[in-house]
């Protein structure tokens, strides 16, 4: 999540803020519809027993869906969909990690999308496991479309804090710019320098730093992103897209 921000270090204009702010978002969401493309029109092909049949067949065959459907904010028919989907772009019933990175390359074509899908992967692979199953996905899904803003937000966090130590370092909040400006390609606009990333980096921890102590916590990490707006609107986005 990027904001903008009024402080004497250089920093994007609006529009280009609300540009990656769209991307970040974008780069959560899109992807993970190439795994029930045509979905539609494979969904109700196949009759309750075809159905069980193969579900009893792949390699991983996931929790029930009466048990998703509690954990979820989905229903038990849009599981049922998004199974079949994920189903179908992934017979085996787990991503690796190179898959997703195809993934992502299909969305971002002039970019280079694979650090970005990288750090997503880690953060959907909850359990260290090095692939992702359907109830990884599912839950990932149902918090980024259909959370709260803290649940959201949270989220993100967890993917900003890459070593996974409960706090945001600069480093770690450039590293994750820098995949996401990478994975934009030449659609950044305008042309950028390359020391961009940093500078938006300086600006924007500088805001979510509170205490100026070097880290950012979560609970100035949700604190910052609530007080913008283009973060806000940005957490909108996919709201309805299922």
């Amino acid at each position: 999540m990027h904001a903008h921000t009024h402080t004497h270090i250089h920093t994007l204009n609006q529009s280009q803020t609300q540009t990656l702010c769209v991307a970040v978002n974008m780069g959560l969401v899109m992807g993970t519809f190439s795994m029930q493309s045509n979905k539609q029109d494979r969904t109700y092909r196949k009759d309750k027993i075809d159905d069980d049949f193969e579900l009893s067949i792949v390699c991983h065959r996931p929790e029930g869906l009466d048990k998703l459907e509690a954990q979820t904010n989905f229903s038990k028919q849009e599981l049922q969909v998004l199974y079949r989907g994920f189903k179908n772009e992934c017979p085996s019933g787990v991503v690796n990690e190179d898959t997703f990175k195809q993934i992502y390359a299909q969305f971002f074509p002039h970019g280079d999308a694979s650090t970005y899908a990288h750090y997503l992967f880690n953060t959907f692979d909850s359990a260290h496991s090095g692939s992702i199953k359907f109830e990884d996905f599912i839950m990932a899904l149902s918090t980024l479309l259909r959370g709260s803003v803290r649940e959201k937000l949270t989220w993100t966090f967890n993917l900003y804090d890459i070593n996974r130590d409960g706090y945001i370092n600069k480093e770690e909040m450039t590293d994750i710019v820098r995949a996401i400006y990478d994975m934009m390609g030449k659609y950044t606009y305008p042309a950028l320098k390359t020391d961009t990333p940093k500078q938006h980096v300086d600006a924007f921890f500088q805001k979510m730093d509170k205490n100026r102590d070097g880290v950012v916590t979560l609970d100035e990490f949700i604190l910052s992103c609530q007080e913008d707006e283009n973060i806000m609107r940005s957490l909108q986005l996919f709201k309805n897209v299922i």
